[in-house]
């Protein structure tokens, strides 16, 4: 099946939302994007890639362009004279414009539903989980001290709310700003995946003009 939606996926630290995404990119055989989003985004903007990891989905730091290096190479200055943290949200907003524009895609984090909501092929979802799950998966997975589970899992999301309400309109993980909200804890991942294919299927069948809204 010949997909046209992009799917945007917001998540709780530690929920699996990257790995659901990867598992939907190989059953869609569509590309995902996560922290490869910053190699596209410093292509881009010639921002160094360093410099928009020690950013990424956060808004605590204020220092000039000076810090970059220099303007683009291109010479565009398009980000000249605003704070650094700003110059860095705009590369990955036009870089996620771009990306969503070449096709469908998945696109993790990074205020993508916000940048996106004017596309009328986007399907916004959040996942979230029990706390004791995430815990043990970033115990597991990211090798986080047990001791420090707790402190890193909610200084983290945190820092993920606190950058999306800084630049997009609305709360991040209200139910409002997504068309799926899903608990990994309770479906899985392999359950979440097939949720969201379903969505994509309906949603896909309604732009064709085929579905029904009750």
């Amino acid at each position: 099946m010949k997909y046209r939606t992009i799917i945007t996926i917001g998540r709780q630290y530690g929920s699996g939302g990257r790995y659901i995404a990867s598992m939907l990119s190989e059953r869609m055989e569509i590309p995902y994007y996560d922290k490869d989003l910053l190699a596209e985004a410093s292509k881009d903007s010639g921002i160094s890639r360093d410099v928009l990891e020690s950013y990424d989905e956060k808004t605590n730091k204020g220092l000039l362009f000076s810090l970059m290096g220099g303007p683009r190479a291109d010479g565009g200055g398009m980000y000249l004279d605003m704070p650094l943290n700003h110059k860095i949200f705009l590369a990955q907003f036009d870089t996620i414009r771009r990306i969503a524009g070449e096709g469908p895609c998945i696109l993790v984090g990074r205020c993508a539903d916000y940048v996106l909501r004017d596309h009328d092929n986007v399907l916004n979802v959040f996942i979230r989980a029990p706390q004791e799950d995430r815990m043990e998966r970033i115990i597991e997975y990211n090798h986080v001290d047990p001791m420090k589970a707790e402190e890193i899992l909610k200084k983290t999301d945190k820092q993920r709310a606190a950058y999306y309400n800084y630049y997009a309109i609305g709360n991040w993980g209200d139910v409002n700003n997504y068309h799926l909200c899903l608990d990994s804890g309770s479906l899985g991942y392999t359950g979440c995946v097939e949720v969201i294919l379903k969505a994509v299927e309906m949603k896909e069948k309604k732009m064709d003009g085929e579905g029904t809204i009750w």
